[in-house]
């Protein structure tokens, strides 16, 4: 029996690889778990966690988040690989406003090396509670974190419990829903990035889009 022969002319299913998030962001247990968990979920992205093991200056955050930006090509992309995997990867900071005096200056430190931010005000628990229900309430982190806690059993900011972020996923475009519209109300109120309010949204449409695009035919 005659072999047959592929069709040249046709154009072959393929999908694109695979980016990979390279973040880094503050503390040892919430955020870092949180993003542990939405790589599992969404396997098409590839997810590098750096954590900096506390709270502290945000400067911190984006000089680790800068020599990986440099390593990689981010600041000034390569000569000679154009439009290449590494094009699609991104560095992304993650930190809080909280009352850090030094805040704008780190995000703006971010833009001009061309790193991502994931900023939240005050804390980062604002974006945790955005997948349970809408928060409008101009808190400090401490109240924020109290009201987390009534939200999900199994969070403790003293670290001494594990949150269940598999279950938070479930709901995670109903939290990028509300956080967008949570930065046009204070866009509204004329406090822009006032509390509370998170762009971590962004990081997390950008993982999802990324991990459909690695499978899409």
């Amino acid at each position: 029996m005659a072999r047959r022969l592929p069709d040249l002319h046709r154009r072959p299913a393929h999908a694109l690889p695979r980016t990979k998030f390279w973040l880094f962001c503050e503390g040892e247990n919430t955020e870092p778990d949180y993003f542990r968990a939405l790589s599992l979920a969404f396997r098409g992205s590839l997810i590098a966690i750096e954590a900096d093991g506390g709270i502290g200056d945000p400067r911190r955050i984006v000089a680790a988040a800068a020599r990986k930006a440099r390593d990689i090509g981010i600041s000034k992309r390569r000569r000679g690989s154009p439009n290449s995997f590494e094009d699609r990867d991104s560095v992304w900071a993650i930190f809080d406003h909280d009352d850090h005096a030094h805040f704008d200056s780190a995000v703006e430190q971010c833009r001009s090396r061309g790193i991502k931010v994931a900023r939240s005000n005050p804390c980062f628990e604002v974006w945790l509670i955005l997948h349970v229900e809408d928060y409008h309430r101009p808190d400090d982190s401490k109240a924020v974190q109290r009201h987390l806690t009534n939200l999900c059993l199994g969070y403790d900011r003293r670290g001494g419990k594990s949150l269940d972020c598999t279950q938070l996923l479930e709901r995670i475009e109903d939290a990028e829903r509300r956080a967008e519209r949570q930065l046009e109300e204070r866009a509204k109120e004329g406090k822009a990035f006032g509390r509370p309010c998170t762009t971590v949204f962004q990081l997390t449409r950008s993982i999802r889009k990324a991990a459909l695009d690695s499978v899409r035919k």
